[in-house]
């Protein structure tokens, strides 16, 4: 039988125990990969008392392959692209300019509507924990720790509901701490390993944000 989390909520209660450590850390800040991670995160950031914010990756998917990542953009017009994926699945230059200019377009509007006139958030000299719901094959974890340690995080914590047990070994190679609910070895879909787990819109996304975003000030350069 496969165990199962309750909710994102309950997920988000769960990590927080783990890390007791960083209550009321001003150096720390919270990021939830939306739109799953950001109930997940918002549980974690109330019950720390740390800031919350939004961190967009978008992957950079093999034309006819939604599955394989060959790269990510993210915040702060970060660009990662791993040359050999893009040889592997014999990318043209044309093929991935193209696929680069629209998940930036995707990203500025998915930013714009998470975000609207708020501040982005500085990320120098802070510890971050990245948060998500599920992680399968890492590649979205992998470029949100590569974007945070560009944006000048000086420590980056991984903690996620369920990850597969390899991806969460890896992973805990990248970061600086890594911690779970769930480690499966096989894994099908993030649905799978959760009771209830709804369809989240851009406005639910606002809507956990703005509750967050109520008590604290912007963390804008």
């Amino acid at each position: 039988m496969v165990q199962k989390i309750q909710s994102r909520q309950i997920a988000g209660r769960l990590l927080a125990l783990k890390l007791l450590s960083y209550v009321d850390r001003a150096d720390v800040l919270v990021l939830g990969l939306p739109p799953g991670g950001v109930p997940v995160a918002q549980e974690i950031a109330s019950t720390l008392r740390l800031p919350l914010d939004v961190l967009v990756v978008r992957k950079l998917a093999a034309p006819g392959i939604e599955g394989v990542a060959m790269g990510a953009v993210a915040h702060g017009e970060i660009e990662i692209v791993d040359p050999d994926a893009v040889e592997e699945f014999n990318v043209s230059d044309t093929e991935l300019a193209a696929i680069l200019n629209a998940e930036r377009g995707e990203l500025k509007r998915k930013e714009a509507a998470y975000r609207s006139s708020r501040p982005a958030f500085d990320l120098r000299d802070r510890g971050v924990v990245l948060v998500d719901d599920g992680i399968e094959t890492g590649a979205t974890m992998r470029a949100a720790i590569e974007t945070v340690r560009r944006l000048g995080a000086t420590r980056v914590i991984v903690a996620a509901g369920v990850a597969t047990l390899s991806v969460s070994l890896e992973l805990r190679a990248e970061a600086d701490e890594a911690i779970y609910v769930l480690r499966p070895r096989e894994f099908r879909a993030t649905a799978s390993f959760y009771e209830d787990f709804p369809e989240l819109r851009d406005e639910d996304v606002r809507s956990l944000l703005r509750e967050a975003w109520k008590s604290d000030t912007p963390n804008a350069a």
